[in-house]
């Protein structure tokens, strides 16, 4: 409940926030089906459009430093995905699964969404498989988020950022 009054009050600090009742249900809901899954810090939340639809991207640090992401629908407060960061594409997880390098999933991202790759995070999917997550800076100014498998070098996830609460600075490029 503490960490749902923390992200609500940040929320309307920033001016975020258009129907605060809605946020709240979303935000709270989103947060205890967190919990219930993992134990650990909520370190940063993105606003997300995926085709359409809002969600929320919950990043929780637990007690051995591990990053967890949760996607969870703003709708509906249910987490529809959950995926576990790793450091680098050397973490054995992730190496043991990648076809494609870094630079092939880049250059792949950047054909499909031209712009500035401001972040790359490499995840394991809940299946086990290895993706790439980008974060490309168009010309216009939006943030696009793309997901890529790292085996296939397929295109797999999209979605445009519409805020940010919270930054693990390195991540950062």
């Amino acid at each position: 409940m503490k960490k749902t009054i923390l992200f609500t009050s940040l929320l309307l600090g920033a001016g975020l926030v258009g129907s605060v009742q809605a946020t709240d249900q979303a935000l709270e809901s989103c947060i205890a089906a967190i919990q219930k899954q993992k134990t650990g810090n909520l370190v940063k939340v993105e606003k997300l459009n995926v085709a359409g639809k809002p969600f929320y991207e919950f990043e929780l640090r637990d007690a051995n430093g591990f990053e967890w992401e949760f996607m969870c629908s703003a709708d509906t407060g249910k987490i529809t995905e959950i995926e576990m960061e790793v450091q680098s594409v050397n973490s054995q997880a992730f190496k043991s699964k990648m076809k494609v390098t870094e630079e092939d999933a880049a250059k792949i991202a950047l054909k499909a969404y031209p712009g500035v790759i401001r972040e790359v995070e490499y995840e394991i999917e809940e299946n086990g498989d290895a993706s790439y997550e980008f974060d490309i800076i168009g010309k216009n100014g939006v943030q696009t988020k793309l997901e890529i498998d790292a085996a296939t070098g397929k295109i797999i996830e999209v979605s445009t950022e519409d805020w940010e609460i919270g930054e693990e600075n390195d991540e950062r490029r």
